[in-house]
Protein backbone atom coordinates (compact mmCIF):
# COMPACT_ATOMS: atom_id res chain seq x y z
CA UNK A 1 0.00 0.00 0.00
CA UNK A 2 1.21 3.55 -1.02
CA UNK A 3 0.71 6.93 0.50
CA UNK A 4 -1.82 7.50 -1.44
CA UNK A 5 -4.23 4.85 -0.94
CA UNK A 6 -3.44 5.13 2.67
CA UNK A 7 -4.53 9.05 2.42
CA UNK A 8 -7.32 8.09 0.45
CA UNK A 9 -8.27 5.45 3.39
CA UNK A 10 -8.12 8.42 5.86
CA UNK A 11 -10.33 10.65 3.87
CA UNK A 12 -12.63 7.68 3.91
CA UNK A 13 -12.92 6.65 7.35
CA UNK A 14 -12.90 10.58 8.18
CA UNK A 15 -15.77 11.52 5.87
CA UNK A 16 -18.17 8.30 7.53
CA UNK A 17 -17.30 9.30 10.85
CA UNK A 18 -18.08 12.85 10.42
CA UNK A 19 -21.47 11.91 9.08
CA UNK A 20 -22.32 9.42 11.45
CA UNK A 21 -21.62 12.24 14.39
CA UNK A 22 -23.66 14.83 11.83
CA UNK A 23 -26.76 12.56 11.80
CA UNK A 24 -26.43 11.92 15.73
CA UNK A 25 -26.19 14.76 16.92
CA UNK A 26 -29.33 15.76 14.60
CA UNK A 27 -31.46 13.05 15.67
CA UNK A 28 -30.34 13.59 19.24
CA UNK A 29 -31.62 17.12 19.07
CA UNK A 30 -34.62 16.21 17.59
CA UNK A 31 -34.99 14.01 20.29
CA UNK A 32 -34.01 15.65 23.30
CA UNK A 33 -35.58 19.20 23.00
CA UNK A 34 -39.33 17.89 23.34
CA UNK A 35 -37.67 16.22 26.36
CA UNK A 36 -36.37 18.78 27.82
CA UNK A 37 -39.26 21.41 26.84
CA UNK A 38 -41.58 18.92 28.83
CA UNK A 39 -39.27 19.29 32.09
CA UNK A 40 -37.98 22.87 31.80
CA UNK A 41 -40.75 26.05 33.23
CA UNK A 42 -42.67 27.49 30.13
CA UNK A 43 -40.76 30.80 30.44
CA UNK A 44 -37.46 28.85 29.99
CA UNK A 45 -38.18 26.31 27.74
CA UNK A 46 -36.21 28.38 24.95
CA UNK A 47 -33.33 26.70 26.51
CA UNK A 48 -34.48 23.35 25.96
CA UNK A 49 -31.62 22.60 22.81
CA UNK A 50 -28.94 23.95 24.89
CA UNK A 51 -28.35 20.70 27.01
CA UNK A 52 -27.97 18.65 23.76
CA UNK A 53 -26.28 20.90 21.98
CA UNK A 54 -23.63 20.94 25.06
CA UNK A 55 -23.21 17.66 25.10
CA UNK A 56 -23.23 17.06 20.69
CA UNK A 57 -20.37 20.02 21.22
CA UNK A 58 -18.48 17.26 23.93
CA UNK A 59 -18.85 14.58 21.46
CA UNK A 60 -17.34 16.49 18.25
CA UNK A 61 -14.58 17.89 20.54
CA UNK A 62 -13.64 13.84 21.78
CA UNK A 63 -13.95 12.91 17.89
CA UNK A 64 -11.67 15.74 16.40
CA UNK A 65 -8.76 15.45 19.38
CA UNK A 66 -8.91 11.78 19.03
CA UNK A 67 -8.26 12.08 15.10
CA UNK A 68 -5.36 13.89 15.64
CA UNK A 69 -3.79 12.32 18.68
CA UNK A 70 -4.44 8.95 16.87
CA UNK A 71 -2.63 10.47 13.14
CA UNK A 72 0.02 11.53 15.70
CA UNK A 73 0.69 8.35 17.58
CA UNK A 74 0.09 9.96 20.80
CA UNK A 75 -2.46 9.13 23.73
CA UNK A 76 -4.34 11.89 26.03
CA UNK A 77 -4.73 9.21 28.96
CA UNK A 78 -7.74 8.37 31.06
CA UNK A 79 -9.54 12.14 30.71
CA UNK A 80 -10.81 11.58 27.41
CA UNK A 81 -11.55 7.88 27.47
CA UNK A 82 -13.59 9.02 30.18
CA UNK A 83 -15.30 12.12 28.72
CA UNK A 84 -15.57 9.77 25.52
CA UNK A 85 -17.44 7.16 27.80
CA UNK A 86 -19.31 10.07 29.19
CA UNK A 87 -20.81 11.99 26.57
CA UNK A 88 -21.63 8.53 24.76
CA UNK A 89 -23.69 7.12 28.18
CA UNK A 90 -25.31 11.08 28.32
CA UNK A 91 -26.28 10.85 24.62
CA UNK A 92 -27.91 7.55 24.86
CA UNK A 93 -29.71 8.54 28.55
CA UNK A 94 -30.99 11.53 26.94
CA UNK A 95 -32.22 9.92 23.51
CA UNK A 96 -34.10 6.89 25.49
CA UNK A 97 -35.35 8.98 28.94
CA UNK A 98 -38.28 9.74 26.87
CA UNK A 99 -39.46 6.63 25.84
CA UNK A 100 -37.97 4.59 28.90
CA UNK A 101 -40.26 7.00 30.74
CA UNK A 102 -43.48 5.90 29.42
CA UNK A 103 -42.04 2.62 29.52
CA UNK A 104 -42.22 2.14 25.39
CA UNK A 105 -39.29 -0.56 24.75
CA UNK A 106 -39.53 -0.55 21.31
CA UNK A 107 -39.41 3.43 21.51
CA UNK A 108 -36.21 2.64 23.98
CA UNK A 109 -34.74 0.11 21.49
CA UNK A 110 -35.13 3.03 18.12
CA UNK A 111 -33.78 5.72 20.11
CA UNK A 112 -30.52 3.69 21.38
CA UNK A 113 -29.26 2.93 18.06
CA UNK A 114 -27.99 6.55 17.00
CA UNK A 115 -26.03 7.33 20.94
CA UNK A 116 -24.57 3.31 20.33
CA UNK A 117 -23.74 3.97 16.67
CA UNK A 118 -22.29 6.95 17.71
CA UNK A 119 -20.35 5.42 20.64
CA UNK A 120 -19.12 2.45 18.69
CA UNK A 121 -18.57 4.65 15.94
CA UNK A 122 -15.81 6.63 18.12
CA UNK A 123 -14.30 3.77 19.56
CA UNK A 124 -14.00 2.16 16.07
CA UNK A 125 -12.39 5.36 14.39
CA UNK A 126 -9.71 5.54 17.18
CA UNK A 127 -8.69 2.19 16.71
CA UNK A 128 -8.64 2.59 12.80
CA UNK A 129 -6.80 6.19 13.50
CA UNK A 130 -3.85 3.87 15.45
CA UNK A 131 -3.74 1.05 13.11
CA UNK A 132 -3.67 2.91 10.02
CA UNK A 133 -0.40 5.29 12.23
CA UNK A 134 1.38 1.91 13.20
CA UNK A 135 0.93 0.79 9.23
CA UNK A 136 2.01 4.18 7.66
CA UNK A 137 4.98 3.96 10.15
CA UNK A 138 5.84 0.62 9.14
CA UNK A 139 5.97 1.64 5.79
CA UNK A 140 7.93 4.76 6.42
CA UNK A 141 10.03 2.12 7.99
CA UNK A 142 10.81 0.06 5.35
CA UNK A 143 10.90 2.62 2.81
CA UNK A 144 13.79 4.67 5.42
CA UNK A 145 15.35 1.08 5.46
CA UNK A 146 15.19 0.69 1.49
CA UNK A 147 16.68 4.52 1.16
CA UNK A 148 19.57 3.45 3.02
CA UNK A 149 19.81 -0.01 1.51
CA UNK A 150 20.10 2.20 -1.52
CA UNK A 151 22.27 4.74 -0.06
CA UNK A 152 24.74 2.24 0.99
CA UNK A 153 24.86 0.52 -2.45
CA UNK A 154 25.18 3.74 -4.04
CA UNK A 155 28.56 4.40 -1.44
CA UNK A 156 29.68 1.28 -2.24
CA UNK A 157 30.02 1.99 -5.88
CA UNK A 158 31.40 4.56 -5.49
CA UNK A 159 33.93 3.59 -3.25
CA UNK A 160 35.10 0.90 -5.47
CA UNK A 161 34.74 3.79 -8.68
CA UNK A 162 37.47 5.77 -6.29
CA UNK A 163 39.77 2.85 -5.68
CA UNK A 164 39.51 2.41 -9.56
CA UNK A 165 40.20 5.77 -10.02
CA UNK A 166 42.91 5.69 -7.85
CA UNK A 167 44.42 2.94 -9.11
CA UNK A 168 44.11 4.59 -12.64
CA UNK A 169 45.86 7.80 -11.13
CA UNK A 170 48.84 5.83 -9.31
CA UNK A 171 49.22 4.32 -12.92
CA UNK A 172 49.36 7.29 -14.98
CA UNK A 173 51.63 9.35 -12.66
CA UNK A 174 54.10 5.99 -12.97
CA UNK A 175 53.93 6.38 -16.69
CA UNK A 176 54.04 10.24 -16.58
CA UNK A 177 57.05 10.27 -14.41
CA UNK A 178 58.45 7.81 -17.00
CA UNK A 179 57.49 10.09 -19.63
CA UNK A 180 59.16 13.19 -17.62
CA UNK A 181 62.52 11.40 -17.66
CA UNK A 182 62.39 10.82 -21.30
CA UNK A 183 61.47 14.50 -21.89
CA UNK A 184 64.07 16.11 -19.37
CA UNK A 185 67.05 13.66 -21.46
CA UNK A 186 65.75 15.49 -24.39
CA UNK A 187 65.15 18.58 -22.88
CA UNK A 188 69.05 18.30 -21.72
CA UNK A 189 70.45 17.71 -25.41
CA UNK A 190 68.35 20.04 -26.65
CA UNK A 191 69.58 23.00 -24.06
CA UNK A 192 73.19 21.97 -25.20
CA UNK A 193 72.57 22.64 -28.74
CA UNK A 194 70.50 25.45 -27.83
CA UNK A 195 73.74 26.81 -25.75
CA UNK A 196 76.23 26.22 -28.96
CA UNK A 197 73.91 28.21 -31.04
CA UNK A 198 73.39 30.84 -28.99
CA UNK A 199 77.41 31.27 -28.25
CA UNK A 200 77.85 31.80 -32.40
CA UNK A 201 74.98 33.96 -31.82
CA UNK A 202 76.46 36.31 -29.39
CA UNK A 203 79.72 36.50 -31.21
CA UNK A 204 78.22 37.51 -34.23
CA UNK A 205 75.44 40.29 -32.56
CA UNK A 206 78.57 41.76 -30.47
CA UNK A 207 80.52 42.12 -33.64
CA UNK A 208 77.06 43.25 -35.50
CA UNK A 209 76.64 45.88 -31.93
CA UNK A 210 80.17 47.34 -32.37
CA UNK A 211 79.54 48.21 -35.72
CA UNK A 212 75.98 49.89 -34.50
CA UNK A 213 77.63 51.33 -31.98
CA UNK A 214 80.02 53.06 -34.31
CA UNK A 215 77.24 54.19 -36.26
CA UNK A 216 74.90 55.20 -33.86
CA UNK A 217 78.07 57.76 -32.03
CA UNK A 218 78.60 59.44 -35.66
CA UNK A 219 74.51 59.82 -36.34
CA UNK A 220 74.78 61.28 -32.52
CA UNK A 221 77.19 63.46 -33.22
CA UNK A 222 75.44 64.63 -36.66
CA UNK A 223 72.13 65.27 -34.20
CA UNK A 224 73.80 66.95 -31.29
CA UNK A 225 75.18 69.78 -34.29
CA UNK A 226 71.56 69.70 -35.63
CA UNK A 227 70.40 70.14 -31.93
CA UNK A 228 72.84 73.06 -30.95
CA UNK A 229 71.75 74.87 -34.35
CA UNK A 230 68.18 74.62 -33.55
CA UNK A 231 68.25 75.85 -30.32
CA UNK A 232 70.35 78.75 -31.78
CA UNK A 233 67.37 79.08 -34.07
CA UNK A 234 64.77 78.53 -31.32
CA UNK A 235 66.12 81.15 -28.97
CA UNK A 236 66.76 84.06 -31.50
CA UNK A 237 62.94 83.37 -32.07
CA UNK A 238 61.97 83.30 -28.34
CA UNK A 239 64.08 86.73 -28.33
CA UNK A 240 62.07 88.46 -31.26
CA UNK A 241 58.31 87.17 -29.60
CA UNK A 242 59.65 88.57 -26.16
CA UNK A 243 60.00 91.92 -27.71
CA UNK A 244 56.73 91.85 -29.77
CA UNK A 245 55.03 90.40 -26.18
CA UNK A 246 56.53 93.80 -24.65
CA UNK A 247 55.71 96.03 -27.55
CA UNK A 248 52.25 94.49 -27.31
CA UNK A 249 51.67 94.45 -23.74
CA UNK A 250 52.85 98.32 -23.93
CA UNK A 251 50.08 99.41 -26.47
CA UNK A 252 47.44 97.39 -24.69
CA UNK A 253 48.72 99.68 -21.68
CA UNK A 254 48.21 102.45 -23.84
CA UNK A 255 44.62 101.78 -24.68
CA UNK A 256 43.35 101.22 -21.48
CA UNK A 257 45.24 104.29 -19.79
CA UNK A 258 43.14 106.06 -22.95
CA UNK A 259 39.90 104.34 -21.97
CA UNK A 260 40.26 105.19 -18.76
CA UNK A 261 40.22 108.87 -19.72
CA UNK A 262 37.88 108.95 -21.74
CA UNK A 263 35.58 107.10 -19.54
CA UNK A 264 36.40 109.84 -16.25
CA UNK A 265 35.98 112.44 -18.74
CA UNK A 266 32.29 110.71 -19.79
CA UNK A 267 31.53 110.34 -16.17
CA UNK A 268 32.74 114.20 -15.32
CA UNK A 269 30.31 115.52 -18.46
CA UNK A 270 27.23 113.13 -17.08
CA UNK A 271 27.77 114.51 -13.33
CA UNK A 272 28.32 118.01 -14.94
CA UNK A 273 25.16 118.16 -16.83
CA UNK A 274 23.39 118.83 -13.94
CA UNK A 275 19.35 118.04 -12.66
CA UNK A 276 17.74 116.58 -15.63
CA UNK A 277 14.94 118.60 -17.04
CA UNK A 278 12.73 115.60 -18.17
CA UNK A 279 13.28 111.77 -17.98
CA UNK A 280 16.27 110.39 -19.75
CA UNK A 281 15.90 107.24 -22.18
CA UNK A 282 16.96 104.10 -19.91
CA UNK A 283 20.31 103.39 -21.32
CA UNK A 284 21.57 107.29 -20.63
CA UNK A 285 19.82 106.74 -17.13
CA UNK A 286 21.89 103.60 -16.33
CA UNK A 287 25.09 104.99 -17.19
CA UNK A 288 24.41 108.47 -15.59
CA UNK A 289 23.18 106.12 -11.95
CA UNK A 290 26.43 104.26 -12.69
CA UNK A 291 28.98 107.64 -13.08
CA UNK A 292 27.29 108.69 -9.92
CA UNK A 293 27.70 105.40 -7.99
CA UNK A 294 31.31 105.54 -8.92
CA UNK A 295 31.65 109.02 -7.68
CA UNK A 296 29.98 108.28 -4.59
CA UNK A 297 26.97 110.59 -4.88
CA UNK A 298 23.67 109.88 -2.94
CA UNK A 299 20.72 107.82 -4.40
CA UNK A 300 18.63 111.12 -4.39
CA UNK A 301 21.27 113.15 -6.10
CA UNK A 302 21.92 110.17 -8.97
CA UNK A 303 17.62 110.85 -9.41
CA UNK A 304 18.17 114.53 -10.01
CA UNK A 305 20.69 113.75 -12.68
CA UNK A 306 18.51 111.46 -14.43
CA UNK A 307 15.40 112.59 -13.84
CA UNK A 308 13.90 108.90 -12.62
CA UNK A 309 12.16 107.91 -9.62
CA UNK A 310 14.43 106.99 -6.38
CA UNK A 311 13.19 103.56 -6.09
CA UNK A 312 14.48 102.60 -9.85
CA UNK A 313 17.96 104.44 -9.08
CA UNK A 314 18.07 102.80 -5.47
CA UNK A 315 18.01 99.31 -7.39
CA UNK A 316 20.49 100.34 -9.87
CA UNK A 317 22.71 101.18 -7.14
CA UNK A 318 21.99 97.44 -5.42
CA UNK A 319 22.76 96.27 -8.78
CA UNK A 320 25.85 97.91 -8.92
CA UNK A 321 26.66 97.18 -5.11
CA UNK A 322 26.18 93.63 -6.31
CA UNK A 323 28.12 93.56 -9.36
CA UNK A 324 31.02 95.87 -9.14
CA UNK A 325 32.61 93.89 -12.55
CA UNK A 326 29.20 94.83 -14.30
CA UNK A 327 29.42 98.45 -13.17
CA UNK A 328 33.12 98.67 -14.92
CA UNK A 329 32.08 97.27 -18.42
CA UNK A 330 29.18 100.26 -17.86
CA UNK A 331 31.79 102.83 -17.68
CA UNK A 332 33.53 101.27 -20.55
CA UNK A 333 30.93 101.21 -22.79
CA UNK A 334 30.14 104.59 -22.00
CA UNK A 335 33.89 105.50 -22.77
CA UNK A 336 33.39 103.76 -26.39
Amino acid sequence: MNGVQVRSAEKALSAGTWLIVGGAMLFSILTVTPLMSAHTPRAWAWTAPILPLVVDAAVVIVVRLDSVLARLGGHGGWWPVALRWMTGAMTLALNIADSALKKDLVGVAVHSVAPLLLIVTAETGLAYRRAITRAVRALEDRQQAERERRENAVRERGEAARRERAEEREHAAALAREQREHEAQLAREQAERQERARREEREAAAAQERAEREARERREREREQQQREREQRERQDAERAERERRERAAAREREQREREERAERERAALLAAGPASEKQPEDRARQTVSAAFQAGLPVRSAAELCGWSTGWVTNRYQELRNHQPAASRALEGISS
